[in-house]
């Protein structure tokens, strides 16, 4: 896959998928604006064309930073990659705190949907005088295709990035803008937290999963490129689960 020329924003990219993400878009001739709430590791390895902009996807007014920073730095946004995101505690419904809940809803879903306010205006405005297209590709999980015991506001936030994401898609069908989502199962980022190192809770995790394993970073990545690439032109509105065969159960 080629992104000669492209500009490419991806939220949360100092580590994880994000990070990763940059690298690879990076490699393939991208421009990156890169967000995180953390400067952190923030455009570490990448040898192209980027800028950053440290900041809170909590705020609308971050999102429309971050694509006033591609329009200013670049003159295009042409991908946006949705990335930000953060797992609450492995807990019961009534265990969950009231302000750990809030947090988890407002990253997870409603930065996301203000990521896309700020976005697609701009991609729509775009597309009208060039004539390309552009894409968003935004992070959900498995966790948001069925339920998620013990992670109940964590998979309610990303049922809600499902559901923005397919009505994102009907709504600039006609658009030229393509907007999909990546639904990935438990994969060996921090965000996993000690399932990467303790094979016991490792064992726990996968158990469902027909493979045994978690997924990697890179499968997981890949899938976010190949959502991204413009020669995938008629996908859109879809939530492609990345999850080991857990989907056909």
């Amino acid at each position: 896959m080629s992104f000669s020329g492209k500009t490419v924003l991806i939220t949360g990219a100092s580590a994880g998928f994000g990070a990763a993400t940059a690298k690879l878009f990076s490699e393939s001739g991208a421009k990156l604006v890169l967000g995180d709430i953390s400067a952190e590791g923030l455009g570490e390895g990448i040898s192209g064309d980027f800028v950053t902009l440290v900041g809170d996807v909590r705020d609308p007014a971050y999102s429309k930073e971050l694509v006033k920073l591609s329009i200013d730095t670049f003159g295009s946004l042409d991908i946006a990659i949705n990335n930000a995101g953060i797992v609450h505690s492995f807990a019961k419904i009534p265990d969950l705190t009231e302000a750990e809940s809030r947090k988890v809803i407002d990253v997870n879903l409603l930065g996301v949907f203000w990521a896309l306010q700020a976005q697609l205006p701009v991609m729509e405005a775009q597309f009208a005088e060039t004539g390309e297209g552009c894409a968003v590709v935004n992070l959900a999980s498995v966790a948001g295709l069925g339920g998620a015991s013990w992670l109940s506001i964590y998979g309610a936030s990303k049922h809600g990035v499902v559901g923005l994401t397919r009505a994102a898609a009907l709504e600039y069908a006609r658009k030229g803008i393509r907007v999909n989502a990546i639904c990935p199962s438990f994969a060996a980022t921090a965000m996993a937290g000690e399932a990467v190192d303790d094979p016991e809770v490792e064992s726990h995790m996968t158990r469902g999963v027909p493979m045994r394993r978690l997924a990697t970073v890179n499968e997981v990545v890949q899938a976010i490129l190949w959502a991204a690439d413009p020669a995938n032109s008629f996908t859109t509105g879809q939530n492609i689960a990345i999850d080991g065969g857990l989907g056909a159960l």
